[in-house]
């Protein structure tokens, strides 16, 4: 009985090892069949260089347009030199205007003149090429500063989203708030995320505006006319100019000591005056008597 038993478990177990057996080369084989030929694949000759080729330009090209949109905020200062401020300073604004732009504040003097001025971001180097060239001017400085707030616009339009959808939120509470402390609560929260959303998007419209128009500083200064020497012909009579003025300079540094010194000598001088006459006085008075007394 035991070896019937041993020979039926011994039955069982080759026949399971035979499934597996079978099992594992059917799987193979559905691999094999499943599994690309790879001589066909290498059968397209200069197949993969064309996708690379196709991804390297596509790559190229988006680098381009991100370079392209980079939000770049562009101020510059010209300092000039021209014999008529004025003139000149008429002759940018009109070139500003020209371009497209505006004058944002503008101060005039007598020998020197500034603007400031608003440019189109695009039309900033033309404007500045067009003063550079400008007859009977010279530029003795030029300074151009660039900054990148790509990002920053980036950052403050995710949050202007975010923002916008925080606000709505709340307004959605409020429209289901029931008690009056609901609606207290929820309208506080509202204001407070009505603020943070106006503040941003007044710093989202100062950044594009930036962007979009550029700050120019132009300084006009008068150029100084040569400085002529003129020989004097006679020595004697330099001199004797040189003394005299130096004359009535003195002299007149003197008056400005005794104006400053007479106040205190009348102050000081009138007490002093009283005090010594006053004692003259005490001193004849005595006199008088005694010559009086020795008369028969």
């Amino acid at each position: 009985m035991g070896r019937r038993v041993g020979l039926v478990v011994a039955a069982f177990a080759l026949a399971a090892l035979a499934g597996c057996a079978a099992g594992s080369s059917g799987s193979a084989a559905d691999h094999a069949a499943v599994a690309p030929a790879p001589a066909q694949d290498n059968a397209q000759p200069g197949g993969t260089p064309k996708q690379e080729s196709a991804g390297t330009g596509e790559a190229k090209q988006a680098g381009t347009s991100a370079q392209q949109n980079r939000q770049l905020v562009r101020t510059a200062t010209v300092e000039l030199r021209a014999s008529d401020t004025t003139a000149a300073l008429s002759r940018v604004k009109d070139l500003v205007i020209a371009e497209g732009g505006y004058s944002a504040q503008e101060k005039s003097q007598p020998n020197r003149a500034s603007v400031t001025v608003k440019v189109p971001g695009d039309r900033l180097d033309p404007v500045l090429e067009s003063i550079s060239g400008l007859e009977g001017v010279e530029v003795s400085r030029r300074e151009l500063q660039t900054e990148d707030v790509t990002e920053q616009l980036v950052d403050v339009e995710v949050r202007l989203a975010n923002q916008r959808a925080s606000v709505e939120r709340v307004r959605g509470l409020l429209d289901r708030a029931t008690t009056t402390s609901e609606i207290t609560d929820i309208e506080a929260e509202l204001t407070k995320r009505q603020s943070e959303l106006e503040s941003l998007q007044r710093r989202h419209e100062t950044l594009k505006s930036q962007v979009a128009m550029s700050t120019l500083t132009v300084v006009i200064s008068a150029k100084s006319e040569p400085v002529v020497v003129v020989e004097d012909e006679n020595d004697f009579l330099a001199a004797f100019a040189g003394g005299w003025g130096a004359l009535v300079k003195a002299f007149g540094w003197l008056l400005v000591v005794l104006g400053g010194v007479l106040p205190f000598a009348v102050v000081l001088g009138l007490p002093a005056f009283g005090y010594l006459w006053w004692r003259r006085r005490r001193k004849v008075a005595p006199a008088v008597p005694a010559a009086s007394s020795s008369t028969p």
